[in-house]
């Protein structure tokens, strides 16, 4: 086992330089902030499916009312994609363009939602538009058009190929002519693809690519296919790198078009029989989170007698069950601890595989909805088929198979931490003989200095207040402002909840917000002190780029170290104060 881990530390640098390829984390960021868009329009599609599944019947005008928000949202989220995918390429361009100049993220998102319009969406013969490719069946296009827009944009900006202004008009007009250029050509290169496809396949540019990267779909949505997937996810967490945000970028596109397919086919009275989809992932091969953890917190409460798991079991189960496993990854801790490999990449791929042969070969409906992925495993996969009871099955039978993958694991871990921990108390105890001896002699020796000496202590801690603390002596003349980063944004709320609650307990100025690295480009100025999530830790150089520039402070944690942060406000509030004393001292 030792063999495999060491194998893995050795290409730990290329699996960094890939979960930090600014493209794919160009596709993550922009789906992430188009999220709000997907999630609201999910409300109002489940609303027209589900309640007639329950004998409410909308009125015909409230129903049709629901399926034109539904319509205007989630069926334009390829335009929308198309624009915050840009947008969160033009920031990560940005940190890389030199001399002081900049691309305008407001003129890229622009000019990619018209680059997208160009590229997927076709007409009638009498101008009409045909709507097909606006939603998920866009998303390509959508990464197109914003790739080659900021392209356009990075050469003219780096080129100086512009309009100049005299010095006397405003700045934001001259932006505006700044940008003509950069907007006209990018403009251009996607009308030439458009003639030059329509010219040869008489399609637009989405159909051609779904026509050409079909074979890559059929086999991506077979069991070695998805199995491999969902083995690659695991795989790259396991090295402490987000997995989802490496592996989910190629098959974006798959994910969100089977899901749409699915819901098309159910509305037909047609099988929806695909299984390679967003939540299929969420609720089946990410069960509890990455690495389908969801019955390891019970494990350790219930099965395990290290009292470092069942602490961890009791800590973690919450956030488990809602996909949030970072307090179970680092506390265990499961990333890199040669115990866990086998079962934290073997797990999700064993659910995949029966997910997909209950969809195959038990008529378990594919997933039809876009739910959010908090939600947690065994509801989210009995609403995404359409409350089928067959799902409840597939949910208790993956349970099962996951506890029992991995117990042997987990028992073998705790074998070990029992062992440890009884050394540790046999070595206490000697200590406190040792301590109780010589506190026998002294006060043999000295009784009154025994007896004055203790009322002394104790009253000392009971009586301590707050500010006689070193870390919060020092009390702040101003409101600081704290940004935590994550993934996702779940693991970054423990932390900004426990220094909310500090920061009240202790009255102390300070303000924290969570929030998802990729989505921090807009929101960066406000703050005064950012701290990175170990999940996103690798991004420290970059991100430090634009803190100096801004005159942020920036800080780094550690999995340990980072989850007793998340469990003491106290702690979380001493380490923001012990950062803000050193950056003053400095």
């Amino acid at each position: 086992m030792q063999v495999i881990i060491d194998k893995l530390e050795k290409h730990q640098k290329f699996f960094d330089k890939i979960s930090k390829n600014i493209y794919l984390m160009a596709i993550k960021d922009g789906f992430l902030a188009a999220m709000p868009i997907i999630l609201f329009s999910s409300i109002f599609i489940l609303l027209t499916s589900v309640l007639p599944l329950i004998g409410i019947n909308l009125p015909s005008g409230l129903n049709d009312w629901f399926n034109k928000i539904y319509n205007y949202t989630m069926g334009f989220v390829g335009l929308y994609v198309a624009g915050t995918t840009a947008k969160a390429l033009t920031g990560s361009m940005n940190q890389r363009i030199k001399g002081g100049r900049f691309i305008n993220g407001t003129s890229t998102m622009m000019a990619a939602m018209c680059g997208f319009m160009l590229l997927a969406i076709g007409t009638t013969k009498g101008g009409a538009y045909i709507g097909d490719y606006f939603g998920t069946k866009g998303i390509l296009s959508s990464f197109v058009s914003a790739f080659i827009t900021v392209h356009m944009y990075k050469f003219c900006v780096e080129k100086d190929i512009t309009i100049k202004m005299p010095k006397e008009v405003p700045g934001a007009i001259s932006q505006n002519f700044r940008d003509i250029f950069p907007f006209s050509f990018s403009i251009l290169v996607m009308g030439i693809i458009d003639v030059a496809i329509r010219s040869w396949l008489h399609v637009p540019f989405s159909a051609m690519l779904a026509t050409l990267i079909a074979p890559i779909f059929k086999g991506a949505e077979t069991y070695w296919g998805m199995a491999f997937i969902w083995f690659l996810i695991p795989l790259f967490w396991f090295m402490g790198i987000h997995g989802p945000s490496v592996v989910k970028p190629a098959i974006t596109a798959a994910l969100y078009g089977n899901t749409t397919a699915n819901l098309a086919l159910f509305k037909a009275g047609h099988f929806p029989y695909h299984s390679l989809t967003e939540n299929f992932g969420n609720f089946i091969g990410e069960l509890g989170g990455t690495g389908a953890t969801f019955v390891v917190p019970f494990i350790f409460m219930f099965l395990m007698k290290s009292k470092q798991l069942k602490a961890i079991g009791k800590a973690s189960f919450i956030p488990v069950m809602f996909a949030v496993n970072e307090p179970l990854l680092f506390g265990a801790p499961i990333i890199l601890n040669p115990y866990f490999f086998i079962p934290f990449v073997l797990s999700p791929v064993v659910n995949v595989v029966v997910g997909k042969m209950f969809i195959d070969l038990l008529n378990m409906r594919g997933f039809m909805y876009i739910l959010s992925w908090a939600l947690p495993g065994p509801i989210g996969a009995f609403l995404d088929t359409q409350m089928q009871p067959i799902s409840i099955l597939l949910v208790v039978v993956l349970l099962v198979l996951d506890t029992l993958i991995y117990l042997p694991f987990c028992r073998a871990y705790d074998a070990s931490l029992v062992k440890q921990e009884n050394e540790v108390d046999a070595a206490d105890e000697e200590a406190a003989a040792g301590v109780e001896t010589v506190g026998a002699t002294a006060a043999v020796a000295s009784p009154a200095m025994a007896s004055e000496a203790t009322p002394a202590t104790s009253t000392t801690e009971e009586t301590a207040p707050v500010d006689s603390d070193p870390a919060l002596a020092k009390k702040l003349d101003h409101e600081v402002k704290v940004l935590v980063l994550c993934a996702g944004g779940g693991t970054s709320e423990q932390l900004a909840n426990a220094l909310t609650e500090g920061a009240e307990k202790y009255d102390v100025p300070i303000v924290a917000s969570a929030g998802a690295y990729g989505s921090h480009h807009d929101i960066l100025p406000n703050y005064d002190l950012v701290v990175l999530a170990p999940q996103v830790r690798t991004y420290y150089d970059d991100l430090k780029a634009d803190t100096d520039r801004l005159g942020i402070q920036l800080v780094a944690t550690k999995g340990q170290q980072y989850i007793a942060l998340t469990r003491d406000s106290k702690k979380a509030l001493d380490f923001v104060m012990d950062n803000l004393n050193k950056k003053a001292d400095d």
